[in-house]
Protein backbone atom coordinates (compact mmCIF):
# COMPACT_ATOMS: atom_id res chain seq x y z
CA UNK A 1 0.00 0.00 0.00
CA UNK A 2 2.81 2.41 0.86
CA UNK A 3 4.42 1.76 -2.52
CA UNK A 4 1.12 2.36 -4.33
CA UNK A 5 0.55 5.64 -2.48
CA UNK A 6 4.11 6.73 -3.22
CA UNK A 7 3.69 6.03 -6.93
CA UNK A 8 0.33 7.82 -6.95
CA UNK A 9 1.91 10.85 -5.29
CA UNK A 10 4.68 10.89 -7.91
CA UNK A 11 2.13 10.64 -10.72
CA UNK A 12 0.03 13.44 -9.23
CA UNK A 13 3.14 15.58 -8.89
CA UNK A 14 4.07 14.88 -12.50
CA UNK A 15 0.62 15.93 -13.71
CA UNK A 16 0.82 19.19 -11.75
CA UNK A 17 4.29 19.91 -13.13
CA UNK A 18 3.20 19.09 -16.66
CA UNK A 19 0.25 21.48 -16.33
CA UNK A 20 2.62 24.27 -15.32
CA UNK A 21 4.78 23.60 -18.37
CA UNK A 22 1.94 23.61 -20.89
CA UNK A 23 0.10 26.50 -19.25
CA UNK A 24 -2.89 24.39 -18.15
CA UNK A 25 -4.66 24.57 -21.53
CA UNK A 26 -4.01 21.86 -24.12
CA UNK A 27 -7.11 22.25 -26.29
CA UNK A 28 -6.28 24.07 -29.52
CA UNK A 29 -8.19 27.28 -30.07
CA UNK A 30 -7.21 28.18 -33.59
CA UNK A 31 -8.08 31.50 -35.20
CA UNK A 32 -8.48 30.58 -38.84
CA UNK A 33 -9.93 33.75 -40.31
CA UNK A 34 -8.05 37.06 -40.15
CA UNK A 35 -7.35 40.27 -42.03
CA UNK A 36 -4.19 38.62 -43.38
CA UNK A 37 -4.94 34.96 -44.00
CA UNK A 38 -1.56 34.66 -45.70
CA UNK A 39 0.20 35.32 -42.35
CA UNK A 40 0.09 32.61 -39.69
CA UNK A 41 1.50 32.14 -36.20
CA UNK A 42 2.65 28.72 -34.96
CA UNK A 43 4.18 27.69 -31.66
CA UNK A 44 3.79 26.99 -27.97
CA UNK A 45 2.71 28.75 -24.78
CA UNK A 46 5.32 31.50 -25.08
CA UNK A 47 2.89 32.83 -27.69
CA UNK A 48 -0.33 31.16 -26.68
CA UNK A 49 -0.69 31.43 -22.92
CA UNK A 50 -1.41 35.15 -22.53
CA UNK A 51 -1.74 36.07 -26.21
CA UNK A 52 0.05 39.38 -25.70
CA UNK A 53 2.79 38.83 -28.32
CA UNK A 54 0.19 38.22 -31.03
CA UNK A 55 -2.02 41.11 -29.90
CA UNK A 56 0.92 43.52 -29.73
CA UNK A 57 2.20 42.63 -33.19
CA UNK A 58 -1.28 42.83 -34.69
CA UNK A 59 -1.63 46.26 -33.07
CA UNK A 60 1.63 47.40 -34.66
CA UNK A 61 0.59 45.98 -38.04
CA UNK A 62 -2.97 47.29 -37.87
CA UNK A 63 -4.27 43.91 -39.06
CA UNK A 64 -4.82 40.41 -37.69
CA UNK A 65 -3.11 37.10 -38.54
CA UNK A 66 -4.25 33.49 -38.39
CA UNK A 67 -3.17 31.92 -35.08
CA UNK A 68 -2.51 28.20 -34.51
CA UNK A 69 -0.30 28.42 -31.41
CA UNK A 70 -1.09 25.91 -28.66
CA UNK A 71 0.24 25.67 -25.12
CA UNK A 72 2.29 22.52 -24.57
CA UNK A 73 3.25 22.09 -28.23
CA UNK A 74 6.53 20.41 -29.11
CA UNK A 75 8.14 20.89 -32.51
CA UNK A 76 7.04 17.39 -33.57
CA UNK A 77 5.24 14.61 -31.72
CA UNK A 78 4.46 14.90 -28.02
CA UNK A 79 1.34 13.92 -26.14
CA UNK A 80 0.26 17.18 -24.48
CA UNK A 81 -0.89 19.26 -27.45
CA UNK A 82 -0.83 19.42 -31.26
CA UNK A 83 2.81 19.77 -32.28
CA UNK A 84 4.03 22.72 -34.32
CA UNK A 85 4.26 20.59 -37.47
CA UNK A 86 0.66 19.50 -36.89
CA UNK A 87 -0.40 23.13 -36.43
CA UNK A 88 1.23 23.93 -39.76
CA UNK A 89 -0.54 21.02 -41.43
CA UNK A 90 -3.92 22.27 -40.18
CA UNK A 91 -3.16 25.82 -41.33
CA UNK A 92 -2.03 24.61 -44.74
CA UNK A 93 -5.09 22.42 -45.23
CA UNK A 94 -7.40 25.28 -44.21
CA UNK A 95 -5.82 27.79 -46.58
CA UNK A 96 -2.56 26.95 -48.34
CA UNK A 97 -1.95 30.52 -49.54
CA UNK A 98 0.61 31.17 -46.78
CA UNK A 99 3.28 33.78 -47.46
CA UNK A 100 4.66 34.58 -43.99
CA UNK A 101 5.02 32.45 -40.86
CA UNK A 102 5.83 33.73 -37.38
CA UNK A 103 6.73 30.82 -35.13
CA UNK A 104 8.65 29.30 -32.30
CA UNK A 105 9.10 25.68 -31.29
CA UNK A 106 11.50 23.21 -29.73
CA UNK A 107 11.44 24.54 -26.17
CA UNK A 108 8.93 22.03 -24.86
CA UNK A 109 10.89 19.16 -26.41
CA UNK A 110 13.52 19.93 -23.77
CA UNK A 111 11.42 21.49 -21.02
CA UNK A 112 8.67 18.91 -20.60
CA UNK A 113 10.96 15.94 -19.88
CA UNK A 114 13.21 18.19 -17.78
CA UNK A 115 10.23 19.09 -15.60
CA UNK A 116 9.16 15.44 -15.44
CA UNK A 117 12.14 13.95 -13.59
CA UNK A 118 14.72 15.08 -16.20
CA UNK A 119 15.39 11.66 -17.80
CA UNK A 120 17.75 13.18 -20.40
CA UNK A 121 19.90 15.03 -17.88
CA UNK A 122 19.34 18.51 -19.29
CA UNK A 123 19.56 20.21 -15.91
CA UNK A 124 23.04 21.00 -14.65
CA UNK A 125 23.98 19.80 -11.16
CA UNK A 126 26.91 20.25 -8.83
CA UNK A 127 28.16 16.89 -10.13
CA UNK A 128 27.24 17.58 -13.79
CA UNK A 129 28.25 21.01 -14.97
CA UNK A 130 26.98 20.55 -18.51
CA UNK A 131 23.91 18.88 -20.06
CA UNK A 132 24.41 15.15 -20.54
CA UNK A 133 25.10 13.49 -23.88
CA UNK A 134 21.49 12.25 -23.86
CA UNK A 135 20.32 15.85 -23.59
CA UNK A 136 22.58 16.87 -26.47
CA UNK A 137 21.12 14.04 -28.56
CA UNK A 138 17.62 15.26 -27.70
CA UNK A 139 18.55 18.78 -28.83
CA UNK A 140 20.04 17.43 -32.06
CA UNK A 141 16.84 15.49 -32.77
CA UNK A 142 14.85 18.68 -32.18
CA UNK A 143 17.12 20.46 -34.66
CA UNK A 144 16.41 17.80 -37.30
CA UNK A 145 12.65 18.12 -36.74
CA UNK A 146 12.89 21.92 -37.06
CA UNK A 147 14.87 21.70 -40.31
CA UNK A 148 12.43 19.18 -41.78
CA UNK A 149 9.50 21.46 -40.95
CA UNK A 150 11.18 24.56 -42.36
CA UNK A 151 12.08 22.71 -45.56
CA UNK A 152 8.47 21.58 -45.93
CA UNK A 153 7.31 25.17 -45.55
CA UNK A 154 9.68 26.22 -48.31
CA UNK A 155 8.49 23.38 -50.56
CA UNK A 156 4.92 24.56 -50.01
CA UNK A 157 5.79 28.05 -51.23
CA UNK A 158 6.09 29.96 -47.96
CA UNK A 159 8.13 33.09 -48.68
CA UNK A 160 9.35 34.11 -45.22
CA UNK A 161 9.66 32.53 -41.78
CA UNK A 162 10.40 34.54 -38.63
CA UNK A 163 11.56 32.18 -35.88
CA UNK A 164 11.50 33.38 -32.27
CA UNK A 165 14.17 31.86 -30.03
CA UNK A 166 13.95 31.19 -26.30
CA UNK A 167 15.18 33.14 -23.30
CA UNK A 168 16.85 31.75 -20.20
CA UNK A 169 14.44 30.51 -17.54
CA UNK A 170 15.15 32.02 -14.09
CA UNK A 171 15.12 31.00 -10.43
CA UNK A 172 14.04 27.36 -10.00
CA UNK A 173 14.73 26.61 -13.67
CA UNK A 174 18.04 28.46 -13.89
CA UNK A 175 19.84 25.11 -14.06
CA UNK A 176 18.38 24.68 -17.55
CA UNK A 177 20.33 27.67 -18.83
CA UNK A 178 23.06 25.70 -20.61
CA UNK A 179 20.55 23.38 -22.26
CA UNK A 180 18.47 26.35 -23.42
CA UNK A 181 21.52 28.15 -24.77
CA UNK A 182 22.60 25.03 -26.68
CA UNK A 183 19.09 24.49 -27.98
CA UNK A 184 18.88 28.09 -29.17
CA UNK A 185 22.22 27.73 -30.95
CA UNK A 186 20.88 24.70 -32.83
CA UNK A 187 17.58 26.41 -33.68
CA UNK A 188 19.43 29.51 -34.88
CA UNK A 189 21.62 27.35 -37.12
CA UNK A 190 18.55 25.47 -38.39
CA UNK A 191 16.95 28.77 -39.40
CA UNK A 192 20.00 30.55 -40.83
CA UNK A 193 21.91 27.67 -42.43
CA UNK A 194 20.31 24.24 -42.00
CA UNK A 195 17.19 24.93 -44.07
CA UNK A 196 16.56 26.06 -47.62
CA UNK A 197 13.69 28.23 -46.35
CA UNK A 198 14.04 32.01 -46.13
CA UNK A 199 14.18 32.08 -42.32
CA UNK A 200 15.12 34.91 -39.96
CA UNK A 201 15.95 34.03 -36.34
CA UNK A 202 15.11 36.38 -33.46
CA UNK A 203 17.66 35.68 -30.72
CA UNK A 204 16.33 36.85 -27.36
CA UNK A 205 18.91 35.26 -25.05
CA UNK A 206 19.88 37.65 -22.29
CA UNK A 207 17.06 40.10 -23.04
CA UNK A 208 14.23 38.93 -20.74
CA UNK A 209 14.92 39.64 -17.05
CA UNK A 210 13.51 37.45 -14.30
CA UNK A 211 11.03 40.21 -13.45
CA UNK A 212 9.42 39.63 -16.87
CA UNK A 213 8.96 35.89 -16.29
CA UNK A 214 5.95 34.54 -14.39
CA UNK A 215 6.33 32.80 -11.03
CA UNK A 216 6.27 29.44 -12.83
CA UNK A 217 9.82 30.35 -14.01
CA UNK A 218 8.82 29.62 -17.62
CA UNK A 219 6.28 31.92 -19.25
CA UNK A 220 6.60 35.63 -19.98
CA UNK A 221 4.55 38.16 -18.06
CA UNK A 222 2.55 40.63 -20.17
CA UNK A 223 5.55 43.00 -19.96
CA UNK A 224 7.84 40.18 -21.04
CA UNK A 225 5.56 39.43 -23.97
CA UNK A 226 5.65 43.06 -25.09
CA UNK A 227 9.44 42.93 -24.80
CA UNK A 228 9.49 39.87 -27.09
CA UNK A 229 7.05 41.46 -29.54
CA UNK A 230 9.23 44.58 -29.71
CA UNK A 231 12.18 42.37 -30.72
CA UNK A 232 10.14 40.47 -33.30
CA UNK A 233 8.59 43.51 -34.97
CA UNK A 234 11.71 44.90 -36.72
CA UNK A 235 12.22 41.46 -38.32
CA UNK A 236 8.57 40.75 -39.09
CA UNK A 237 7.43 44.13 -40.38
CA UNK A 238 9.57 44.16 -43.56
CA UNK A 239 8.09 40.83 -44.73
CA UNK A 240 4.43 41.62 -44.10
Amino acid sequence: MKSILSNLAKLTSAVVIAASVVGCSIEPNYIETADRNDVITLGDSIFDLNGVIQATLEGYAGETFRDYTTSGAEISGGSFAPAVDVQYGVANSTNSAIDTILMNGGGNDILIPAMLFDPYGCRTKWYRRNPSSSCVNLIENTYVAAVNLLNQMDADGVQDVVYLGYYETPRGNANLTKAIQLGVAYLSYACSTGTVANCSFVDVLGTVPASQVESDDIHPTPAGSVNLADQIWPVLSPVL
